[in-house]
């Protein structure tokens, strides 16, 4: 089978890079829809036009109705058929940055996408979520390539919460485990063919780049501050685990994590924060050696990720509710069946009580 290796076609980071959106996307388009929040709108809507200001180039300014649902995407192709848009900016977090990939592939026209957060690894990815004007999951849009550009502005990122650049860590911690699994079962990736080598390298670098620097970046970002421990830590959780994970594959962690997601007592936390102690039941399922679960426990107990089901929410362990955690991890078509065993909702079910009592004994 061919391999393949899955990466927009440009990534760009930097302190202060913003400013120079003019200058990277010059070749990209005319007219540009520039979507953004209302809040990103405040913040940004500035910066940009002072970019655009002796080009000549187009802005169409618009805010984005909160929920990446198809209802959304056909209002917004709307305004660029109207304004004859042939390009699409998309300033914000994931459901604007999706929305933006979405109309993109509609209209047939490059998309670039500007993250204010470093919290998930999806900016780099072929894919969109759709959800209903509600917010219910509504289905995947296989995107059939990867953003044009991605952009991303340091100084931005690092005004965000901590706990979203932590909780970007805790997705990021995934990449190299599932990847490593994907791996030794030869599991096919997001694109439906077997990683190339250099997906597994880049997965690898990401666990590296967390170790050495993540709780460097943590306390720079607390005191709103750019430094190269979070450079590197935002290039970590979205260009090195965005490619790692859409590349090198998903295995039990993302599964464990949607298996989460039916209870309500989880619904606080962010992906990521559910994607670190998925990462821990997956060591757990491998029975990895305690050196490496250590490894992990201590990681994420220095930047403030959970280790034990108590701080998921979870105050009382009931049997019957992490049994339906466990089934719905194991759904059909759920990416842990990329394990190179046998997965059941019983050995899921083991895996999640005994990670917990592991973390406890840390706490």
């Amino acid at each position: 089978m061919a391999k393949i290796i899955m990466s927009p076609s440009k990534y760009i980071q930097g302190n202060g890079e913003l400013k120079k959106l003019y200058d990277h996307t010059a070749n990209l388009g005319t007219t540009f829809l520039v979507l953004a929040s209302e809040g990103g709108m405040k913040r940004t809507k500035h910066i940009v036009e002072e970019s655009f200001k002796d080009g000549d180039k187009k802005l169409v300014f618009e805010t984005f109705n909160k929920e990446c649902s198809k209802e959304e995407i056909n209002r917004l192709i709307e305004i660029c058929k109207n304004n004859g848009c042939d390009g699409v900016i998309g300033i914000g977090g994931g459901k604007l940055l999706d929305t933006a990939k979405a109309v993109s592939y509609y209209e047939k026209m490059p998309v670039v996408i500007v993250p204010t957060i470093a919290s998930t690894d999806a900016p780099c990815s072929a894919l969109s979520v759709l959800y209903t004007p509600e917010g219910v999951f509504d289905e995947y849009l296989v995107l059939p390539q990867n953003p044009d550009l991605v952009l991303m502005d340091t100084n931005i990122i690092a005004n965000a919460p901590a706990r979203l650049l932590v909780a970007g860590m805790g997705d990021a911690l995934a990449t190299y485990f599932e990847a490593r699994a994907c791996d030794v079962s030869k599991a096919t990736n997001m694109a439906g063919l077997l990683p190339a080598k250099s997906a597994y390298a880049l997965a690898e670098l990401c666990y590296e780049t967390l170790l050495e620097d993540g709780i460097k970046a943590k306390l720079a970002v607390e005191n709103k501050v750019v430094t190269p421990a979070v450079e590197n830590i935002i290039e970590a959780n979205t260009y090195l685990s965005g490619i790692g994970f859409e590349s090198g594959g998903l295995a039990a962690a993302h599964a464990i994590h949607n298996g989460f997601t039916v209870l309500s007592e989880c619904h606080h936390l962010y992906h990521g924060e559910k994607v670190a102690f998925g990462t821990l039941v997956q060591l757990v399922m491998e029975n990895c050696s305690m050196e490496e679960i250590e490894e992990v426990i201590l990681f994420n107990i220095s930047v403030g990720l959970p280790v034990t089901l108590e701080e998921m929410g979870i105050k009382e362990i009931d049997p019957e509710k992490m049994m339906e955690v466990a089934k719905a991890s194991c759904a059909e078509g759920e990416t842990i069946y990329n394990m190179p065993f046998e997965v059941t909702p019983e050995s899921v079910y083991a895996a999640i009580l005994t990670a917990d009592a592991i973390g406890k004994q840390y706490l």
